[in-house]
Formats: structure tokens, C-alpha cells, sequence
């Protein structure tokens, strides 16, 4: 039987990170190589030992944050600490060495590496041909797709192989009730909530005894004691942990299994890596891999080659790894000072007036800047050279107060044509606006940078765009952690308890390095050409979402709780009236016990409703949101009880996951929630938030636009809520030049049912229901890669029908097929594409003999350049209102931006002068870009955000 290695990208990067923990660099590129020898090591032992005949690695692409887990339950996986940055850099080199030699590096949005392994595994292990897929990991929770001759596990570091019969012998459960025991026990890693007192030996016991979490439930009485107590208080969460820790099979892929075999990979190409990184023990075992041939040679080859140059013309040698020239690698601690008197201060200040360009850092009590005291500034005039300025220290006798020390640098902070520079200003610029500094210059031409921002215009895909991270890829230098500071965890403290010396060097550093990585930076956005993006638009957009998180947006945590308690009180109603239609009790929380209620016959032994299933699932019938959607809005069902869950579901996240979230990011002070906002985060140019993240609101039920009920305008005033109408169809109107989009948006027409009439041959009026929602789920999805499968499931039609609406929609709007086309084709000629305002994204896998890999770069190649143009458009309108509405050249006073959500801005204005700020913010918004169609902005005010007049 053949065998697939299929490795667990980053489990592997982490362990090879945290197993050799002796600082190691590449003598060439100086980059850290840690973690990346362990991977190489471990990647040839399987090649050179295991001997596959398929190899893959599956990766997670979407963050802990950003998949269907966190979406049901954010705070999975939110008490994980970061990643030590010294990691980003070597995961980005170990994905890049795989995707040149061709193994195939899989992952896909929204999912995690372990249900990418899963649905693999699920579509491989039956094959007629016969195939063993034999998972590198150790991780228990990939233990649930054991299959006897189909599915192992393999610890590659210590051999060690476990099957179906290995666990049933170690643990006592079989793979289907892996889940149960993983439920049970919880997941403090990944804050999965479990039952307490429950470790990982009694949850297999409990499960072996009882065959399953349901049925342990269901005799419950016959727990004895304080365990019984702690299940009973856990049972309201048991249901939504056991779908947390169950993988996914069903993750949308194809996985193409002839692009991992091991006979088409080009080892050969391993080896100038390997000189290159200075792994000189691994070239020989390469070449035995190979063969025994000594006379491999280390050069590149000709695809290696040109895409080397391709990414040196992208990024101007800045990412490229480029080794020839000086990266001011700091191979010492600078001369760094510590400010402590007057006299000292005023030689610093005199230092910065003369200096042609400075870097400047906050040290801080918390990461909340709204409610940071300041501990120190620091600043650097020149690489290798910087100050440390303490005013919060265990010495406060030993140095100035911060009365004094920003009464001398205030003039040069707040001086609009200072040049100067750091990273990740917005946070300096709220902490010192909150000690009296309004630090300037965003706006003015070569006055404040921000190396963050400019890491992010040069490459928006890099895993990390953090001083640390960046420092060391492009100086080869490992900045101080802050936790050999302060600490982590329980035992953490604040950097005012940290003594000067040590501080000193940490915060010196940080300006230091800032200043270093700005002048590296400021080259490249030359050299790309990206100068007008950077100053015209992403700087100034720094000072205008410093003004937005300082603002905030008022709360009534009052409403909050009456939405929370009025909506338990109908989740009480809906779970009895859920019992009353089922022909037996159960637990609505449990996927299981739902799918046995749903689908079992109504004369079993537990008897169900005998409802059609929709999808199987290895471990029974499905009950996801798709499942109960359809048939709830299937007439031949009788039964409410699909209906009446799916509203259930709905409620029970409303309440989790914002009605008390949102009670909680309440800031005490201000009686606001101050939301940050990203700029640097989404690929496409989006901006994103957090704490909370605002951007999740839901608003496509009436109950969930109910939450905005709770956010308000301050006595005396409105908020007034402005939404560009259809913005990306719009700008794939312009984009495309279609000529028959581009008349239907002139004539003011309802544009879903234009394009219904132009698909069908027919006049608007004829067109039906049915035409406008097929024409609608096209014209959204046709930059996302709308396909016949995709469009059936939505409408309710056959694939076939589907196909039809698709093909139809392209003939007639060829425009919009020759601009896809045109997108995806600058992606293969140039590695990136660009958005109406020159912005970059770079495309990997454009090129990819993995289909699935390859369509999906495809449709990102398309989505970021009409998706990126829409958040340029927002930006600018941003940027334009922020001149307009504050400041000495503000046309109005009262007004103030909140929030930006999407594509809508919300603004708080006073009483009188609401009508004209409305006005204006409606005229700013639709001139923002001259397009060849009409931009158009819905706006209204209210005393909420719910309301709209």
C-alpha cells in the first residue's frame, strides 16, 4: 500500500523552534535559523528514513482568530500568547523552501490545519487503489480520524506510531470518542471549556464507561458526588466544546494527490538553500537522498532564479533575502544613555532640533493606551545612537517627573514639519495625547513615517509586520524581548518597575532599531513607486484611527443587559418548545443528540422525526447551519423543530459572543468602548478592528441589528451613519470598463435586476424573483470565484441551472470575464497585483501545479484588486472628512468620526449642526474617486446606531 506523509505545518515549526533554542543565523543572509534547521532536519529524516510516496503540509493560513471556531466562539484560542517573533520569519523561509522543491503547501481560509488534515485524509484513505495517509503530528486531537489500515499518526522526533488499536490500548476509547473525551477534559491551550476536575485520564475513562458524552449525560444521576456538581455546571457548554474540538472533513478543496508525489519533487533545488542558510551537515545527507551524487551543485534553478529577480524587483531587494549589502547589522548594544537631568534633556532636545530626521518610542504602563501612563520616551538620531528619557521608574529620585520632561519635548512632537519616525505611531500618538502631547505631522509631505505601515505597502502577506520580526529579517539583529522584562503570565508586571539600566537599553533599542528599519524601508517605497499610497493615504489614515480609537463610541451597558435578558428569556421559550415538538428529551446543544432527533425513523428504538439527511459526516448525519436552513425552509418538513434551532443557535451567540463581550470592553473612565483599528493586518487593504472587533456586528437578522440599539450619541447629540451603496460592483464596473454595467448603474436602475434582464434577453420588468437573486449572488460572488456548485447550494437550483446563470452573466458582461482575466494574468507576470491606487498584494501559488492551490491564488488575485480598491476608496474618504471635521482647518465644528464598519462611517455630531455634517459627509464620500459610475452613500441620523431618519 502506498503511504502519504502528510505533515502538520506548524505543530512542526513550533516544536523545531522550542527544541533548539541555541541562537543560530545564516552566515549569508544572517537571518535566524533555529527553527527553520530543525524543520530541514526533520523534512529529510522523513524523506531519507520513511521513504513516502506522497509528501504534503498543511498550514494554517486564517489565524487564531479568523476561522468558523473563533467566529462561534471568539474566545477560542484568545488567551494563547503570541508567538515568539524570532518564528515568523523562519516559518515564512521554511514555506518558501518547501513551495520551491514542490512539495504542496495546503491550507484554506477560515479553516485549521487539522480539518484541512481531516477532509484530506477523508477524501484519500478509501481509495480503490489502496493508500495509507499517515499524519506527522503528535496532536490529540487529530486522534479522532484514526482508522484501522487507513489512518496513523507518526511522531517523526520519536518514531513513535499510533493507530486505532495503539490508542484503544493506551487510552481505552476508540477515534469516535476521542471528541467526547476531548469535550469533556477541555482545552486550556486553546480555551476550550471543559468540566473541572476533569483531566484527560478521567474524561477516557468516563467515555469508555458510558460509550459517549450524551449518554454520560443522560445518566448523570449515577455520578456521585462533586463530579456530578461539576458536569451539571458545564452541561451549557459541553454541546458548543465538543464542536470546537471536532474537525472538520468538509473543508471546500480538492486536493490533487498526484502533485505530492515524491518522484516529481526537485530535491536538487534544496541544496543552494541549504549553503545559503550554512546547514552544512544537512548537504551531505541531501545527497544521499539523491543518490550519492557529490556532484550536485549549488545553483539555483532557472524558475528559482527568475522568481528570485521577480521578488527583487517587487520589493527592491528588501524581502528577498539579498545578501550583498550592508544591512547595519548591530552587532553590539549602541550607545544608548539614560536622560536624567535637566541639563542632559536640553542637550537631547538640542540634538533633535539639529537632527535631519528622528525615531521615537513610548514605554508604558499597559497595551491599552486609553488607559497607559507614561514610563519613558526614547529617541535615536542615527543608527547605533540613542536616548532613553524615564519619567515613571523604582527611582523616581534618580530622574526627572514628566511634568518637565514633556514640557521641553512637546514643541518638537507637536511641530507638524519635524521630521520623524517609529513604529506603530498610533499607539505613542494616544498614550502622549493622553499625557497632553498631540503629536503632528501625518499629513505633512516627509514629516512623521511609520516603518509598520511601510512594511505593510511593501508586503502585505508577511506573517508579521512587528518591530521584533521585521528587525530580524532585515537587520539580522534580535531585539530584547519585553517579557525578559516583565515577565509573562500570572507573574507578569509593569515596565515602571523595571530598573533604569535595563530599561534604558530595552527602550533605547526600540528607537534605535525603529530609525534603522525606517531609513532601510523609505528606499524601497521609492523604489517601488509607492510613495504617493504611503504619504498621500496610509500616514495621514494613521492620525484619522488615532482619532477614532481615542473617540470611541458610547455604550448603554443598561441595554445590553435588557437585550441579554430578554433574549434568555426566548432561548428558555425556544428550548421548551423545541422539547415539546421532539418526540423524546435531549440536549439542543449536542450536534448528536440534534442529529438522532432530527433523522432517526419515528419507530426506532429512539425514536426521531424520519427527517431526509442533507450531508453525512463521518461521525453521523450533519446538523451545521447550511443542514437546518434547508430544511426549515422545506415545505414537505412539518416539524418547527429545524426552525426553532437555527433561531436558538442564532440567540445563544448573540448573548455569548456580544451582548456580554461588548458589556465588558466598556472603558469606566469614558463610559465608551475604544475599539483599536488596523491597518496592517488584512492582505487586501482593509481595515479591521479588535478589542472588541466592531466589525462582526451581525446585521443581517432583525434581532442582531438590535445590538446597535445600545451604542449612542452623548446628550445633545446623533449619530449619523453614511454607507457607500454597492461598492465593489461598482468599482468592477469602473475596473472592467464594462460598457452594459457601467449604463445600468448611469441609469439609476435596481442593478440586480438590470443584470437579470441582460442575462435573460428580457426587459426588467419581466424579470422574476428568482432571476434577481441568481443575478445578485453573481454579481457579489463574481470576484470571489462564484462557482455552479456554490451558486446551486445558495439558490435552492440545480448545478446545472446554475451554470447556465454564469455562463450567461459572462457573455453579456465580457468586460468584467477579460478584466478577471487580466487579473490573474499581472499576478503570473508580475507575483502581485495592484488595487486603483497602486496598492500591492503579492500572489504565491499563482503558478502551482495544485489545482486547488492555484484556483484559490487565482480568485485572491481578483478579490484583492477589487476589494483593495474599495478600501482605498474608504480611506480617502476618510482621510478628506478627518481634514474637514477637525483641526484648525475643520469647515464644521461638533463632529466627530467613531467608527468605520465595512464600507459605512459613523459619526457622532452636535444637535444643530447634524443637518449640515450629514450633508457634507454624503458629498465628501460620493466625490472621494471620479469613477466612470456614480458613487452613492445612504445616510441618516439617529440618537443609535439602530436608528436611521
Amino acid at each position: 500500500m502506498k503511504t502519504l506523509y502528510l505533515i502538520d505545518g506548524y505543530a512542526q515549526f513550533f516544536r523545531a523552534f522550542h527544541a533548539i533554542r541555541t541562537p543560530m543565523s545564516s552566515p549569508v543572509t544572517k537571518e535566524p535559523t533555529n527553527a527553520t534547521f530543525g524543520f530541514v532536519g526533520m523534512l529529510l529524516k522523513v524523506l531519507r528514513e520513511l521513504k513516502p510516496d506522497y509528501l504534503a503540509v498543511a498550514i494554517d493560513v486564517s489565524g487564531d482568530t479568523e476561522t468558523f471556531r473563533s467566529e462561534m466562539y471568539p474566545e477560542y484560542k484568545a488567551t494563547r500568547e503570541a508567538p515568539p517573533e524570532s518564528l515568523f520569519p523562519q516559518i515564512d523561509r521554511c514555506i518558501a523552501l518547501l513551495r520551491e522543491i514542490g512539495v504542496p503547501v495546503v491550507g484554506v481560509e477560515g479553516f485549521e490545519a487539522d480539518d484541512v488534515i481531516a477532509t484530506v485524509a477523508d477524501q484519500l484513505a478509501h481509495r480503490k487503489d489502496g493508500l495509507l495517509v499517515r499524519i506527522v503530528s503528535k496532536d490529540k486531537d487529530l486522534q479522532q480520524l484514526l482508522e484501522q489500515g487507513h489512518i496513523e499518526m507518526f511522531d517523526v522526533h520519536t518514531d513513535q506510531l499510533i493507530d486505532e488499536a495503539k490508542l484503544k490500548e493506551e487510552k481505552g476509547v476508540t477515534p469516535a470518542q476521542v471528541v467526547d473525551m476531548l469535550a469533556l477534559m477541555g482545552d486550556k491551550v486553546d480555551n476550550v471549556p471543559g468540566v473541572d476536575g476533569i483531566g484527560p485520564k478521567t474524561a477516557a475513562q468516563l467515555i469508555g464507561e458510558y460509550g459517549s458524552m450524551e449518554n454520560l449525560l443522560a445518566n448523570i444521576d449515577t455520578i456521585k458526588g462533586k463530579r456530578q456538581e461539576n458536569i451539571r455546571a458545564a452541561m451549557g457548554h459541553l454541546g458548543m466544546s465538543k464542536t470546537l474540538v471536532t474537525l472538520r472533513r468538509d473543508v471546500p478543496m480538492a486536493f490533487d494527490l498526484g502533485s505530492a508525489e515524491v518522484g516529481r519533487l526537485h530535491l536538487d533545488r534544496l541544496m543552494p538553500i541549504l549553503q545559503q542558510l550554512g546547514f552544512n551537515r544537512y548537504q551531505q545527507e541531501l545527497r544521499e537522498i539523491l543518490g550519492g551524487d557529490a556532484s550536485v551543485e549549488a545553483k539555483p534553478s532557472p524558475e528559482a532564479s527568475a522568481a528570485k529577480k521577480r521578488d527583487a524587483e517587487f520589493a527592491g531587494g528588501l524581502f528577498a533575502g539579498a545578501a550583498d549589502e550592508d544591512t547595519g547589522l548591530i552587532e553590539a548594544a549602541g550607545e544608548y544613555e539614560c536622560v536624567r537631568t535637566k541639563k542632559a534633556l536640553d542637550a537631547l532636545v538640542k540634538a533633535l532640533k539639529k537632527a535631519e530626521n528622528f525615531a521615537f518610542d513610548t514605554e508604558t504602563t499597559s497595551l491599552e493606551p486609553r488607559r497607559a501612563d507614561l514610563c519613558g520616551l526614547s529617541f535615536s538620531t542615527e543608527a547605533g545612537k540613542a536616548w532613553y528619557v524615564p519619567v515613571r521608574s523604582p527611582e523616581m529620585d534618580k530622574h526627572l517627573d514628566e511634568a518637565t520632561v514633556l514640557a521641553a519635548l512637546k514643541p518638537l512632537l507637536e511641530d507638524a514639519e519635524k521630521p520623524k519616525c517609529g513604529h506603530n505611531l498610533k499607539y505613542d500618538m494616544l498614550v502622549l495625547r493622553r499625557a497632553g502631547v498631540e503629536v503632528s505631522g501625518f499629513d505633512s509631505p516627509a514629516s512623521a513615517a511609520d516603518s509598520m505601515v511601510a512594511s505593510y505597502l511593501i508586503d502585505a502577506s508577511r506573517s508579521s509586520h512587528s518591530m521584533d520580526a521585521l528587525s530580524l529579517g532585515l537587520l539580522g539583529h534580535r531585539c530584547i524581548p519585553i517579557s525578559d522584562l516583565i515577565g509573562s503570565g500570572k507573574n507578569q508586571r509593569t515596565f515602571e518597575t523595571v530598573d533604569l539600566e535595563r530599561a534604558t537599553i530595552y527602550a533605547a533599542e526600540d528607537a534605535d532599531i525603529s530609525l534603522r528599519l525606517w531609513l532601510k524601508m523609505r528606499e524601497q517605497i521609492g523604489a517601488m513607486k509607492l510613495d504617493g499610497l504611503f504619504r498621500g493615504l496610509e500616514m495621514p489614515l494613521v492620525a484619522v484611527l488615532a482619532e477614532m480609537e481615542w473617540n470611541g463610541i458610547r455604550v448603554e451597558p443598561g441595554e445590553l443587559s435588557r437585550q441579554e435578558e430578554r433574549l434568555r428569556a426566548r432561548i428558555e421559550q425556544l428550548r421548551a418548545e423545541i422539547l415539546d415538538a421532539s418526540p423524546r428529551d435531549f440536549n439542543p446543544d449536542s450536534p448528536k443528540q440534534l442529529s438522532s432527533i432530527l433523522f432517526n425513523p419515528t419507530d426506532a428504538q429512539e425514536p426521531g422525526l424520519g427527517l431526509r439527511p442533507i450531508k453525512k459526516t463521518k461521525t453521523g448525519y450533519s446538523t451545521d447551519v447550511e443542514v437546518l436552513e434547508k430544511l426549515a425552509a422545506d415545505d414537505s418538513v412539518e416539524s418547527p423543530v429545524p426552525q426553532l434551532i437555527v433561531e436558538y443557535r442564532q440567540l445563544t451567540k448573540l448573548v455569548s459572543t456580544y451582548l456580554v463581550a461588548l458589556r465588558e470592553a466598556i472603558n469606566p473612565e469614558t463610559g465608551r468602548v475604544h475599539a483599536s483599528f488596523h491597518q496592517t493586518v488584512a492582505a487586501t487593504g482593509r481595515l479591521s478592528s479588535s478589542d472588541p472587533n466592531l466589525q462582526n456586528i451581525p446585521i443581517r437578522t432583525d434581532i442582531g441589528r438590535e445590538i446597535r440599539r445600545a451604542f449612542v450619541a452623548e446628550d445633545g447629540h446623533v449619530l449619523i451613519s453614511a454607507d457607500y451603496s454597492q461598492i465593489e460592483l461598482r468599482l468592477l464596473a469602473h475596473l472592467s470598463d464594462d460598457p452594459a454595467l457601467i449604463e445600468a448603474f448611469h441609469a439609476g436602475q435596481d442593478i440586480h435586476r438590470a443584470v437579470a434582464a441582460q442575462i435573460a434577453g428580457i426587459k426588467p420588468e419581466e424579470v422574476t424573483r428568482k432571476q434577481r437573486d441568481g443575478a445578485k449572488m453573481v454579481n457579489f460572488g463574481i470576484v470571489y470565484g462564484v462557482t455552479p456548485y456554490g451558486l446551486a447550494r445558495r439558490l435552492g437550483i440545480s448545478n446545472a441551472e446554475a451554470g447556465e446563470i454564469i455562463d450567461g452573466y459572462k457573455k453579456r458582461f465580457a468586460g468584467i470575464t477579460t478584466f478577471l482575466e487580466e487579473c490573474i494574468a499581472q499576478a503570473k507576470r508580475l507575483g502581485y497585483v495592484e488595487t486603483i491606487m497602486k496598492r500591492r498584494r503579492p500572489i504565491q501559488g499563482i503558478d502551482s501545479r495544485n489545482q486547488a492551490e492555484r484556483s484559490l491564488a487565482e480568485r485572491m488575485a481578483i478579490n484583492s484588486v477589487v476589494q483593495g480598491s474599495a478600501a482605498d476608496l474608504i480611506k480617502v474618504a476618510m482621510v478628506d472628512l478627518h481634514a474637514r471635521t477637525t483641526g484648525p482647518k475643520r469647515e464644521i465644528d461638533g463632529v466627530k468620526m467613531l467608527l468605520q464598519i465595512h464600507d459605512e462611517l459613523v459619526f457622532e455630531s452636535e444637535d444643530g449642526a447634524a443637518k449640515e455634517a450629514e450633508k457634507l459627509i454624503v458629498s465628501r464620500m460620493e466625490g472621494a474617486m471620479a469613477l466612470k459610475v456614480p458613487l452613492v452613500v445612504e445616510a441618516g441620523t439617529g440618537r443609535s446606531w439602530f436608528e436611521k431618519k
